[in-house]
């Protein structure tokens, strides 16, 4: 609002033909523009030097830590003995083993016990109550079925069951 005062100030002293006076307010004018330029180069300036006070204040801290970190870290190496430190970390290495194996052991020891061998009895019964019940008759072909007990399984079949067969019993379950 200043400049434009100036301004009238100029225009006025020119229309009374006061060149003198226009050129002593021109020169107050470009001073006044100039201050004004300077201050807020020296506030930009300012606000630099703030900015980077607050950046050594912050690394001023950063290294106060890093020595405190340094010193705790001094010490807990002369305490820590790293030959200790490896043998205890061997014989966890041992005993973690030594537990997987007894792991396993209790755990087939456990699988033998809950297998009771009368499962596979009734296992046959509910076979055969289930095919009874949809007609189809496996007493007499049951005989020539490989089991676990007689050998591989696949063994008894390959010598046995012919092609003529599997037809045979594909026409029987065709007729179902």
């Amino acid at each position: 609002m200043f400049y434009i005062l100036q301004e009238l100030e100029i225009k006025k002293a020119a229309k009374q033909n006061n060149k003198q006076a226009c050129v002593v307010l021109a020169k107050q004018l470009v001073n006044l523009r100039k201050q004004k330029t300077k201050s807020f180069a020296m506030g930009s300036k300012v606000g630099a030097i703030g900015n980077q006070q607050k950046l050594m204040h912050s690394n001023m801290k950063m290294a106060g830590a890093m020595g405190t970190t340094t010193k705790t870290m001094q010490q807990m190496n002369k305490v820590m003995d790293p030959v200790k430190m490896a043998k205890t970390m061997q014989d966890f290495e041992r005993e973690n083993a030594k537990m997987g194996m007894t792991e396993e052991m209790v755990n087939d020891t456990l699988d033998d016990i809950l297998t009771e061998s009368g499962d596979e009895e009734e296992e046959d019964a509910v076979v055969s109550q289930v095919l009874d019940e949809i007609g189809i008759e496996i007493s007499g072909k049951m005989v020539d079925a490989p089991s676990a007990h007689r050998g591989k399984l696949g063994e008894s079949s390959k010598s046995r069951v012919t092609d003529d067969d599997i037809e045979k019993q594909l026409a029987a379950l065709k007729d179902l």
